[in-house]
């Protein structure tokens, strides 16, 4: 039986998002470098004592807000205990960690509530940009309390697309046309930036994780898009390992058109 996501359990994770993003804005500075301690993560990645105090304190106020659930952050040492839950917190502190040391607006807290595999809550909170996304299954999908939806447009031709450099330089060696968006940051936010309209698809490449794009995931879903990979496959998520494969964002009748993109890159990829 799939559980129901009610409005006051929603409106606590999406409050608690919120707060952890107003932690997060004490170390931010527009346009400068963060007044938080910078540390390396194993493997060469940064991580602020920001990452740390939001990540801590998501984990006290989700853990009253639904005793019981899992948890996997990737702040937090991994716990296998995670997979026998059928509900799981999972999150990202501040998503575009190097983007909020340096001092740009576009991070973001990720929160998502997954059930067997699948989100069916999630919140993307942009703190220093003033926007919240919220959506739960079955309820639609909001920007700041405005229902979004994804481009309505039939073909991605012509369309405004984000992602990583070689791949939309390898999509405009097709000789496909298009608008190539200046690079986003935050993975998170490249994705709703396709769940609100104003871009037709997003890329990522290998290694995105769980807490990267749950959150936004349901999102999409919840704006008449989603996320597939190079065979049509959404994500599944709280399995052992936590990494995904190439992956794209975009509405529902543009789906296929983007797997086959999705598809032709990772042949590429193989022939390298």
């Amino acid at each position: 039986m799939n559980t129901t996501i009610d409005q006051s359990l929603l409106d606590q994770i999406t409050q608690a998002a919120r707060l952890g993003g107003a932690i997060a804005l004490d170390y931010f500075r527009p346009g400068q470098k963060t007044s938080a301690r910078i540390d390396s993560k194993e493997g060469g990645s940064p991580v602020t004592e920001a990452d740390h105090a939001v990540d801590a304190f998501l984990a006290q106020e989700l853990g009253r807000a639904l005793p019981g659930a899992g948890w996997l952050s990737e702040e937090t040492i991994d716990n296998p205990l995670r997979l026998s839950r059928d509900l799981v917190f999972v999150v990202d502190p501040i998503d575009g960690t190097r983007a909020f040391m340096s001092g740009d607006a576009r991070w973001a807290v990720c929160v998502a509530l997954v059930e067997r595999g699948r989100p069916v809550a999630g919140v993307v909170h942009l703190p220093a940009m003033g926007q919240t996304f919220v959506a739960q299954r079955g309820g639609g999908a909001f920007r700041n309390n405005e229902r979004i939806a994804v481009s309505s447009r039939a073909s991605l031709s012509g369309g405004a697309i984000a992602g990583p450099g070689l791949m939309l330089k390898e999509l405009a060696a097709t000789g496909m046309e298009f608008r190539a968006e200046p690079r986003i940051p935050s993975l998170a936010y490249r994705f709703v930036r396709v769940a609100e309209g104003s871009l037709d698809a997003g890329l990522a490449s290998t290694n995105a994780c769980d807490w990267d794009i749950a959150a936004a995931d349901i999102i999409l879903q919840e704006a008449g898009g989603g996320l597939t990979d190079p065979h049509g496959l959404s994500p599944t998520y709280n399995r052992p390992a936590t990494r995904h494969g190439l992956l794209g964002a975009a509405p529902g009748q543009l789906r296929d058109e983007l797997t086959a993109i999705l598809r032709r890159s990772l042949g590429r990829a193989g022939q390298t």
